[in-house]
């Protein structure tokens, strides 16, 4: 504006559009495609915009814009619903500026916008057909190259197959035709006259053939390429491989694409783990120790169990008695020996506000591991909410069944049994079923537990003790029954002692007839008849000398080997990695069901490295390595974890 001498004057009344540049709103074609796969890469084959066009068995992309739509049929691969997603979210970083929003829904659950998009109005769900066919082969496109020649068009085809990028030379201009729809890409050199007649003539063509409906015509710039367009030539940004084990915080770090990020980085993986000794166990002076001192500073224990939905409180002689279906709730508060300062605070009258706040509440909320979450839910939005109010330092800590912390179970003195099933349910056959418990210590004596397992007679170990429980036909009373306390010949006296005094004070009743017995004396009569017979059973436990866990994981962006405490139980099992398990003979690779193929070659690279250290380590115990999948583990396998039993199902 400097150089005019006079300011401008604005016309009031006038509309002139810009000369400079003018926006206009994109317009945007609804159009499904079913998605086929085609190697590494995926076919979009459009299909009519109606409900009709659903299958089961695919996938479809219902693009209308600024909402994409992915459809997953009930019978789809897995694999063509990951590329089909990656493949909406490229269209939606390229084509649309991140301004699409993405909705992918499972069969049913289809909000109303996507129905009235494909023109269905019924009152009931509908319910797709399978009407492609089984032989149904993705039609090949045809590349024409558009050629001025003597006083006429020429329509030469590129020799190349399959489909190249590197076929489209930027001086000339080519029409694909890809059986439904009819694609005009344009050189960024070329001429104007052969892109005039190359539009015309694609007409031609779409006209020449019959084409559904739905076929359209599509104009392509230069590196202005539709996602769909590029999926006709291959190596055109194949949809990036992606792996689904890696965390936001490890993407966001090295970059979606791993293999380009791993170039230009030193290969990292932490295997100390397996290098380290086993830890050692704590000896029985030093946990006696610590769970003294613990009780000490342990003032009171208040314990509740939950009930239909609340919490109500448990009687004083099912304290120590858990079940897997149940949800228990522990308030304990503890004392510290506070310091005096000086000889005022003696005669100080605050003096039980200042003992009120040298104490601490802490609330252990124990789950068992067939208990549903429904319990931690109700803990969390009541009886925590109250326990708040009236304690003022209160600490909630959530444990596991057999995850339990060692200061929680010193206060039980040894006293920890955990029963299958549910609190007073009564068995659907109307008969007690009978029950057999074994009593195992994990590295500490402060890790004993009595665990029920199955009632077998394979389930016994000369090394262990027993309680087992055989109810009595018949009887009156339901609670009428036969304990055993069974001591293993290889047993120690401390096991033998403890098993004794659980018998005698958790399982023993004016009703119930209790027998201590050792290995080799047992009655034909009920003992072997109530666990199903007699059978071979294993006569030591040296593997627990040398049981180590180990966890495979790259969680970390970095491919890592972590070791379990010697406390592990079948939950520490990783449905998403792979876990090394070593007893001394046999090293194990344990597969989870979600685990990648990358940390299956490197856990298997890790065992072998593992074997060898072992080998040199300790030469008298060769290992062997054996591989084992979930729900197939073999009896060497499920030796090491006390209470073995079913795996938990994930939540749907």
């Amino acid at each position: 504006l400097a150089l005019f001498p006079t300011p401008p004057v604005y016309i009031q009344g006038s509309h002139t559009p810009s000369g400079f540049f003018t926006v206009d709103d994109p317009h945007y074609v609804t159009r499904l495609y079913r998605v086929h796969g085609a190697g590494n890469s995926i076919h979009l084959e459009p299909v009519a915009v109606q409900a009709a066009s659903l299958d089961p068995r695919y996938v479809f992309v219902l693009d209308t814009g600024l909402v994409i739509y992915l459809w997953y049929g009930k019978k789809a691969k897995n694999t063509l619903k990951s590329k089909a997603r990656l493949f909406a979210e490229k269209i939606n970083k390229e084509e649309r500026k991140n301004k699409a929003e993405l909705i992918a829904e499972p069969p049913g659950k289809e909000p109303a916008s996507f129905w009235e998009t494909l023109g269905y109005e019924g009152d009931l769900p509908y319910v797709p057909q399978e009407h492609v066919p089984a032989d149904f082969a993705c039609p090949g496109a045809r590349l024409y190259r558009v050629e001025l020649g003597m006083g006429y068009l020429e329509l030469p085809q590129p020799e190349a197959e399959p489909l190249a990028r590197a076929a489209l030379l930027t001086r000339n201009v080519y029409i694909l035709d890809a059986h439904v729809d009819v694609f005009v890409w344009f050189g960024k050199k070329s001429s104007r006259l052969v892109r005039a007649a190359a539009v015309k003539l694609a007409q031609e063509l779409f006209n020449m053939v019959a084409r559904p409906p739905h076929a359209l015509v599509t104009r392509l710039q230069e590196g202005t390429e539709t996602q769909v367009f590029k999926t006709y030539f291959l190596g055109w940004e194949e949809v990036i491989a992606v792996d689904f084990t890696r965390t936001a915080e490890s993407v966001a770090r090295t970059g979606a694409d791993l293999a380009s990020w791993a170039k230009q980085q030193e290969t990292k993986a932490d295997l100390s783990a397996l290098f380290t000794p086993r830890q050692p166990a704590m000896g029985a002076a030093e946990a006696k120790t610590l769970a003294d001192e613990w009780n000490e500073d342990l003032e009171a224990m208040e314990a509740f169990v939950l009930e239909g939905r609340h919490f109500v409180r448990l009687p004083d002689h099912e304290l120590g008695v858990f079940h897997s279906c149940d949800c228990y709730v522990f308030l304990c508060r503890y004392v510290l020996p506070a310091e005096p300062e000086d000889e005022t605070d003696a005669t100080n009258p605050l003096e039980d506000d200042s003992e009120s706040e040298a104490a601490t509440w802490v609330v252990y909320f124990w789950q068992g591991r067939r208990a549903p979450n429904m319990g931690w839910l109700t803990f969390t939005f009541g009886l925590e909410r109250k326990f708040k109010q009236l304690c003022k330092r209160l600490d909630v800590v959530r444990t596991h069944q057999q995850q339990e912390s060692l200061k929680f179970m010193a206060h039980f003195h040894r006293r920890f049994i955990i029963k299958d099933g549910k609190r007073n349910q009564k068995p659907e056959s109307g008969r007690q079923p009978v029950e057999l418990y074994e009593l195992r210590s994990n590295g500490s004596a402060l890790c004993t537990r009595l665990v029920q397992v199955k009632a077998d007679a394979a389930q016994l170990n000369s090394a262990f003790c027993y309680i087992l429980n055989v109810p009595l036909e018949g009887a009156n009373d339901t609670s009428s029954a036969i304990v055993y306390a069974w001591i293993g010949s290889k047993s120690d006296a401390d096991s033998a002692r403890l098993i004794e005094q659980i018998a005698e004070e958790k399982f023993n009743n004016p009703w119930v007839s209790l027998q201590v017995i050792t290995e080799g004396s047992e009655p034909d009569n009920f003992f072997w008849v109530g666990i199903g017979g007699r059978k071979p059973y294993d006569t030591d436990a040296d593997y627990l000398n040398y049981t180590r866990l180990f966890r495979c994981s790259n969680e970390k962006g970095y491919f890592t080997v972590s070791e379990k405490c010697t406390d592990f139980c079948q939950d520490d099992l990783a449905d998403d990695d792979i876990m090394i398990l070593d007893n001394g003979d046999q090293v194990f690779l344990w597969l989870g069901a979600k685990c990648s193929e990358v940390e299956i070659k490197l856990a298997y690279k890790s065992a072998q490295v593992y074997i060898q250290h072992m080998k040199s380590m300790q030469p008298d115990k060769p290992r062997k390595l054996f591989l084992t999948l979930k729900n197939k583990e073999s009896r060497r396998f499920t030796k090491c974890f006390h209470g073995w039993g079913e795996h938990k199902r994930p939540p749907e």
